[in-house]
């Protein structure tokens, strides 16, 4: 077993999935498909996991990047749904993934006198007695000069005092490709590119799917005892196709969010602001801020939402309520929107929507997933893994994800201590070396051993010197990246960390990754082409007005996986 998604094991995976019978199918490489290939897998399970495009493509890639409590979520009376991702965040903070969630703080301006106060005082009490404050320090009250300290970028009337409180955050594309690695460390079949283009059928019940590999279009049929449907915001685009009737319906609700560089806005701390309808995080991000989020229907592309010259004014007229030197929109390095899965409600505000989740056999054989909140991802696993077992044949184990770091975690922090001789080893600087950790963990030996006799592996990409060249090979050979905009987009952060949003140094990444795929010439440059597209469509919608502009501008894009089936199911 092994935990390398490279081209051989793709292979590899193909003749196990059109030569097994599985317990399970799992369709959908987000976090909640990949986490769900997890607990099954190690409950002693033979699992598949098909995804039609990357790893984390959709909703897990777009998130706010927190591991979070849900705060707003106390007004909302949701205390369970609090506890539970209070719980969630610290075994990803301590023991699940400690490379890759790390706590990170935020300052909540007060701004209105007598009642505000000890009101969120008693809500953060709540959230810190509820598991808030364990390994991360507890609510911290300031008075205004000391709110001013912390946060000089703040305006003197935007607030009157704050209070400061702790959550975590993660490369959420980084940390679900992780997830869905330890789940193929664990034996289960990880597969990419390959689409569910039927669900077949013995009698009354689902036996299984046919997939379309969509690199090449060959198809295969994979048997299964049970089908869980964990596609998001696809979900009821899967249900369409498999026939049965669903037992809830999915809204997409567009969040977008804008990237500006660290010096434009000067603060030791994030920053939570309410607005009319919910709430806008400025969160750090290495040397970024990352400010949003937007919340609004989507009834347009689901692979591709777009975010509107509204979108990103709505976030910067609301940021710019409470700092002192303004942004604007030359300030804006990247932009990304997302879709949120939410379960269909009785409210038509999506941001009244409820976060928990829904499961449900739709059909003997046929689970589906849907709707709760990226922090709580393992919980939606276990529980899509426990419905789906009244249809395998033998007693299934009980979940153990509670107690499986990801890849990755086990020797992280002695490593860490060892940063200084690591880098001196490799002949790189230490800082370096404490980056390519917190993207990596103990899988760091592996990384770098890709440069032994390569020293130009060790060098930054030109353009993106954040990232080191061999992290580009090793997307290609480890993690599964079969097209530029995987390792551009999603292995690192390039399309939003850069204000050429990875078009600069999309021939190099090209040529690393080419290498290692066995592109030709004519692939590597039609890679470098379709990507340069991508980036020319989404900065063409976001100077339009509307979703219905903003989605015919990036929809004109070419698709990377070029044999795709629209619409994805």
């Amino acid at each position: 077993m092994t935990a390398s998604l490279g081209p051989a094991t793709r292979e590899e995976s193909w003749r196990r999935l059109s030569s097994e019978n599985f317990d399970l199918v799992v369709i959908g490489g987000g976090v909640v498909g990949a986490g769900t290939a997890l607990d099954a897998a190690t409950r002693g399970l033979r699992v598949a996991l098909v995804e039609a495009r990357d790893l984390a493509s959709g909703t897990s890639s777009r998130s706010s990047k927190l591991f979070h409590g849900g705060l707003r979520y106390l007004e909302q009376l949701e205390f369970g749904l609090v506890r539970e991702a209070l719980r969630e965040r610290e075994l990803m903070l301590t023991r699940l993934a400690p490379h890759l969630v790390k706590p990170v703080s935020f300052l909540y301006p007060l701004t209105h006198r007598v009642w505000e106060r000890p009101y969120t005082a008693a809500g953060l009490f709540m959230y810190d007695t509820m598991g808030g404050a364990r390994s991360v320090p507890g609510q911290k009250h300031l008075t205004k000069a000391g709110a001013l300290r912390m946060v000089p970028a703040l305006k003197r009337d935007a607030l009157i005092g704050g209070i400061r409180y702790f959550d975590a955050q993660a490369d959420d594309a980084r940390h679900t490709m992780t997830v869905a690695r330890t789940a193929a460390h664990y034996g289960a079949v990880v597969r990419t590119s390959t689409q569910v283009v039927e669900f077949l059928r013995e009698a009354d019940r689902v036996s299984g799917v046919r997939v379309r590999d969509v690199e090449d279009g060959r198809e295969t049929e994979v048997q299964a005892s049970a089908v869980i449907n964990c596609t998001g915001v696809w979900t009821d685009e899967l249900q369409r196709l498999s026939g049965s009737r669903g037992r809830f319906r999915v809204r997409a609700s567009k969040g977008v969010h804008i990237v500006v560089p660290r010096d434009r806005i000067v603060s030791e701390s994030g920053l939570i602001l309410r607005t009319e309808k919910s709430v806008l995080f400025v969160i750090p991000w290495r040397n970024h801020w990352i400010v949003g989020t937007t919340d609004t229907d989507w009834n347009l592309d689901l692979a591709h939402p777009a975010a509107t010259k509204h979108d990103i004014d709505y976030i910067l007229e609301h940021v710019n309520s409470v700092l002192a030197t303004q942004l604007t929109h030359d300030d804006i390095e990247g932009v990304y929107a997302g879709l949120r899965p939410l379960l269909a409600g009785e409210s038509e505000e999506t941001s009244k929507l409820s976060r928990e989740h829904a499961v449900a056999r739709v059909a003997p054989g046929l689970v589906a997933i849907a709707g709760g909140k990226y922090t709580t991802y393992r919980v939606m696993a276990a529980d899509a893994v426990d419905a789906a077992s009244v249809d395998l044949p033998a007693r299934v184990q009980s979940s153990i994800t509670d107690k499986v770091p990801l890849i990755g975690a086990d020797g992280y922090h002695a490593l860490v201590n060892q940063a200084d001789h690591l880098a001196a080893a490799h002949g790189l600087h230490p800082y370096r070396v404490r980056h390519l950790l917190d993207r990596y963990g103990s899988l760091v030996n592996e990384v770098l051993a890709l440069a032994d006799g390569r020293p130009e592996l060790l060098k930054p990409i030109e353009h993106a010197p954040d990232y080191l060249r061999v992290e580009a090979a090793y997307a290609a050979g480890h993690e599964g990246a079969l097209h530029l905009e995987d390792v551009l987009a999603r292995r690192t952060r390039i399309s939003i960390e850069y204000p050429h949003r990875g078009v600069d140094c999309a021939e190099q990444v090209a040529e690393l990754m080419g290498e290692v795929l066995g592109w030709s010439a004519e692939t590597t440059a039609h890679e470098v082409s379709v990507y340069r597209a991508r980036v020319e469509a989404e900065r063409d919608s976001q100077t339009q007005p509307n979703d219905e502009s903003a989605d015919a501008r990036r929809s004109a894009a070419p698709e990377a996986r070029g044999k795709l089936i629209e619409p994805v199911g």
